[in-house]
This record gives C-alpha cells, structure tokens and sequence, in this order.
C-alpha cells in the first residue's frame, strides 16, 4: 500500500471487532454532481429504506455497536452520530442526501446503501500515514467555523484519524476536517470502509467491491486498489 494505515492497540481493545477495507484510487476524475451520481443517491436511499424496513437507523444492530463504541471513548451518540447514522438520518427525511461532488456522492451511496461509515480523503494533501489512535487532546483539529479557520483540539480519550500534521477525522468517523476532503480538483484518494461486529467481514468486502466499481464507473482509466480488510 502506497498510503500506510494503522489502528492503534488501544483502539483495537476498545472495539476488538473493528474492521476496515481501505481502496487507494490514483488518476481520478472528479467535478460537480451529476445526474448520474443524484439517480445513485436515490437508489441508495431506496435501498437503506428496504433494509430499515420502518426501522430508525440507529435501530439497526450495526448502527447499535456504533452507538455503543461511542459511548465507551466518551462521545454521546445521539448528538455526535457516525457518518452512516446521520446519512441514513438525513437519507429518509423529506431533505433528503447532499449532492457535493462525484467522489463524495459515490461513497456516501456506498455509506447509505450499506449502512457503513464510508471515508474519503485526498491522498495528495495527507502528510505521513494516517493512524487511528485513541486522542491525548493536545492534537490540532484545523476546522471552519464561521468562514473562517479555526483550530480545535479533540477530547483525551476520543478516537480519531489523524496523520503527521493533526487529526484529520474527529470522534472515529464524525467530522472530517476541510485540510483533506475531496474537493473537485482531487485526483488522488484513500476511501475507508468500516465496520464493527455483528456486521460480518463479507458484507464489508461486497461494499468495497461495489465502491470500485463505481468508481472505475465515473473514473475510467483509475488505477484502483481494493485492499484486505484488517
């Protein structure tokens, strides 16, 4: 792997049935939504509407571990969610998904359809590796707020993904900082998968292999790695 990714022991005794399946894409193209990618966040929806089957998403048995590893680091579920729970959330509501961009919209399809936190960073702006690690709360979280910079520190304790120059998701999979989101110039991305048990490894793999697919879909010519899951 190009990008080299670790999960820290203390996060692995935290959830000792973390799993993920990290997919480097090199020679991506990506630009404004399109009717395409806005029929993909339909469908997913429709999906994750079939799957709930009148259900609240955070009823699910995958979302339930979710909200139970949150509490554990010490984040309050119901007003921090994972990203699957509050894009499913905002899947069924009368709003419905955000159109942001082709990247974006493809794994969050992915995210929704399968009720799975999915991530995406731009490889070309992570400094180091990246490492999900349980926070001292000394670290920069560089944000925005209010249009402007601003610079947040997570809690002792929280899980976050970070690389050498700070945290670059806070509380596990909540907030993305803005330094390594896929924007329309992004060309070059690391997507992350991840699940906790009860969900099975297979499932997780099915999901990585239908975010390929779409992306070599919408990105013909990228190079793409689909890796183990670990």
């Amino acid at each position: 792997m190009t990008l080299t990714l670790t999960v820290s022991d203390e996060v692995r005794a935290l959830a000792p049935g973390f799993t993920h399946v990290a997919i480097e894409a090199y020679g991506l193209v990506n630009g404004p939504s399109t009717e395409g990618t806005s029929a993909l966040l339909d469908d997913a929806a429709r999906r994750l509407a079939v799957r709930l089957d009148g259900r609240a998403p955070h009823e699910d048995p995958h979302m339930a571990a979710w909200r139970e590893t949150y509490t554990a680091f010490g984040s309050k579920p119901s007003r921090t969610r994972n990203s699957a729970e509050a894009l499913a959330k905002r899947a069924l509501s009368d709003a419905g998904l955000p159109r942001i961009n082709v990247l974006v919209d493809v794994y969050n399809a992915i995210s929704v359809a399968h009720l799975i936190p999915v991530g995406g960073e731009d490889t070309d702006h992570i400094q180091g590796g990246m490492r999900l690690v349980r926070a001292t709360g000394e670290e920069d979280f560089v944000t925005v707020a209010g249009g402007e910079e601003a610079v947040e520190h997570p809690d002792a304790g929280e899980v976050v993904w970070r690389d050498d120059a700070g945290v670059t998701c806070r509380r596990w999979n909540w907030r993305q900082g803005p330094r390594t989101r896929l924007t329309e110039e992004s060309a070059s991305a690391v997507f992350l998968l991840e699940s906790l048990a009860p969900m099975p490894v297979a499932d997780l793999e099915r999901a990585g292999a239908e975010l390929a697919e779409l992306l070599e879909k919408f990105s013909p010519g990228a190079r793409i790695t689909v890796h183990a899951p670990e």
